[in-house]
C-alpha cells in the first residue's frame, strides 16, 4: 500500500530574548507536557496568516510575552507524522524576538519556561535543529539595528495615468498591499516613518504612520530621481536613519532598493538573497554598531508580500 504523504505543514517560532540582570542575553525554552521536549516557541501557521505574524502569535500564545521580531534566522525542516499516521514535512521560520512585555502563564501546550544563557539553553533543548537556530542567533549581537526598507504598493499603470507621475496614486490591489503592510510592519516595533517624496510611496505607509501617531518624513534622496545622480548621497541617508536607532520604516522604489541593499551588502560582507523588490515587498535589513562607528550591515532578509498569498522569501 502506498503511503500518503500531506503537504508541508507551515509553522514558525522564535529565539525570544531578553536582559539579565547582569546585562547579558538569555533566551525562553519552553517545555511541552505532550511532547515532554523543551524547545523554542513555534507554532503552525493559521490560514490567512503571514510567516511573522504566526511566529508572534505563537510566541505570545506560548510565553504570554509581547515579541518584538528582529532578522531572520533561518529554516528547518524535518519529517513528521499526522495523528492520522499520514507523513510529512514540517518548516519552520524563526526569528530572533526581543521581549517587549508580558508574562508567562503555564497553558495546556507550555506547562514551563526557563530563561538561560544561550550555551546552557542549547544543553537543555531537545532537538539539533533548535540547537542549529539558536547557533544563528548568538553568531549576532541580539541588539541589532532594524531598518524595514518597503517598496511602494502597486500603482495604477503609468500609460493610463494623464497627471504628474509624482502624484499617481495606489490602485486598488495596491491599497490592499498598504493594508496589510499595516498589519506586518508594527511585528517588528516600528517607531518613525520616512518615504521618498512620491503619493503611491506616502499612501504605502501612510497608515502605519497614522497608527504610530507620527509625521512621515520626507527623503527625496531616496526617489529614484533624486537617488541616482549621487548613489552615494543616498546609501549615506539610509545609515544616517539607521544610526539614529530605533526602528525606522523607509518606503521607497524600485529602481533605488536592490542597488542601496546590494551595496550595503558588498561594503559590510553579509549575504543576501536574491536581490528583488517587488511592489509591497520588504527588506528586514539588521545593522550593528562596532564601538560606536557607523552602522553596518549584518543581516538582509527579504519578504516578497505582505499578503499571506503570496510566497514569502526569507534568506
Amino acid at each position: 500500500m502506498n503511503e500518503i504523504v500531506v503537504p508541508e505543514i507551515r509553522a514558525a517560532g522564535a529565539v525570544l530574548w531578553r536582559w539579565d540582570s547582569s546585562g547579558k542575553p538569555e533566551v525562553a525554552v519552553v517545555h511541552r507536557p505532550r511532547y515532554d521536549d523543551w524547545t523554542l516557541p513555534k507554532g503552525k501557521q493559521d490560514p490567512g496568516e503571514t510567516i511573522p505574524a504566526t511566529a508572534a502569535r505563537e510566541v505570545r500564545e506560548e510565553t504570554g510575552f509581547v515579541p518584538v521580531l528582529g532578522r531572520s534566522l533561518g529554516r528547518v525542516r524535518y519529517p513528521v507524522t499526522t495523528m492520522d499516521g499520514r507523513s510529512g514535512q514540517k518548516v519552520v521560520d524563526y526569528y530572533s524576538a526581543r521581549v517587549a512585555g508580558g508574562q508567562f502563564v503555564p497553558n495546556d501546550e507550555v506547562d514551563a519556561l526557563r530563561w538561560l544563557g544561550p550555551e546552557q539553553a542549547a544543553v537543555l533543548l531537545s532537538r539539533n535543529t533548535d540547537r542549529t537556530v539558536l547557533d544563528a542567533f548568538t553568531a549576532l549581537p541580539p541588539d541589532t539595528t532594524t531598518l524595514l526598507l518597503v517598496r511602494h504598493a502597486k500603482a495604477g499603470k503609468r500609460d493610463k495615468w494623464e497627471g504628474d507621475d509624482d502624484l499617481r496614486p495606489l490602485s486598488k490591489n495596491g491599497v490592499k498591499q498598504a493594508a496589510a503592510l499595516r498589519e506586518l510592519l508594527p511585528l517588528f516595533g516600528p517607531d518613525r516613518v520616512y518615504s521618498a517624496p512620491r503619493v503611491r510611496c506616502t499612501q504605502t505607509v501612510e497608515g502605519l504612520a497614522e497608527d504610530l501617531g507620527v509625521p512621515i518624513r520626507e527623503e527625496p534622496v531616496l526617489s529614484e530621481e533624486g537617488y541616482w545622480p549621487h548613489p552615494s548621497d543616498g546609501v549615506g541617508r539610509l545609515l544616517e536613519i539607521a544610526a539614529e536607532g530605533g526602528t525606522p520604516v523607509v518606503c521607497s522604489q524600485g529602481g533605488v532598493i536592490p542597488h542601496v541593499v546590494e551595496h550595503l551588502a558588498r561594503s559590510s560582507g553579509a549575504a543576501t538573497p536574491a536581490l528583488a523588490a517587488r511592489k509591497g515587498s520588504l527588506w528586514v535589513l539588521s545593522f550593528t554598531t562596532a564601538g560606536g562607528g557607523a552602522p553596518v550591515l549584518a543581516a538582509a532578509d527579504y519578504l516578497a508580500s505582505p499578503l499571506p498569498r503570496e510566497v514569502t522569501d526569507q534568506s
